[in-house]
């Protein structure tokens, strides 16, 4: 099992080359891809404020975008919530990362991502986390 970050699914859809071979051979190895329910809101905020630019309605898009990375959407739990608002360590207060940090440490599985900042708190021992640039 593997949880994919915001940008990982944004860059499987748009072919982008920033996605490390080793992250796109660690994905398609894997058939258990799973993703945040944050996802949605993360890419949502994103294209409100024209981060992303997409050509149909989001939730056409998001609809595509999962069916055809073959990605499974994980709800948002009360432990995952709970979990995501007591992290230990030094990790920055953005919501959506906290959660997806959380959803890793619930599904016991590696958060691919290429953030900085969540990879530094993986090699604190945190959680597992494969660089996504790899």
């Amino acid at each position: 099992m593997i949880l994919l970050d915001t940008h990982v699914v944004v860059w499987l859809v748009t072919v982008d080359r920033r996605l490390g071979k080793a992250a796109a051979a660690a994905i398609l190895a894997d058939p258990d891809r799973m993703v945040s329910a944050m996802i949605s809101w993360d890419i949502a905020m994103r294209v409100d404020k024209r981060r992303i630019v997409i050509d149909e309605p989001l939730s056409d898009w998001l609809r595509i975008a999962f069916e055809s990375t073959g990605v499974t959407e994980v709800p948002v739990t009360g432990e995952i919530a709970r979990d995501a608002g007591s992290l230990e360590g030094e990790i920055h207060g953005d919501p959506c990362d906290r959660i997806m940090i959380a959803t890793a440490r619930a599904l016991s599985c590696p958060l691919l991502t290429a953030d900085e900042k969540i990879l530094a708190y993986a090699a604190a021992g945190h959680l597992q986390a494969i660089d996504a640039r790899r």
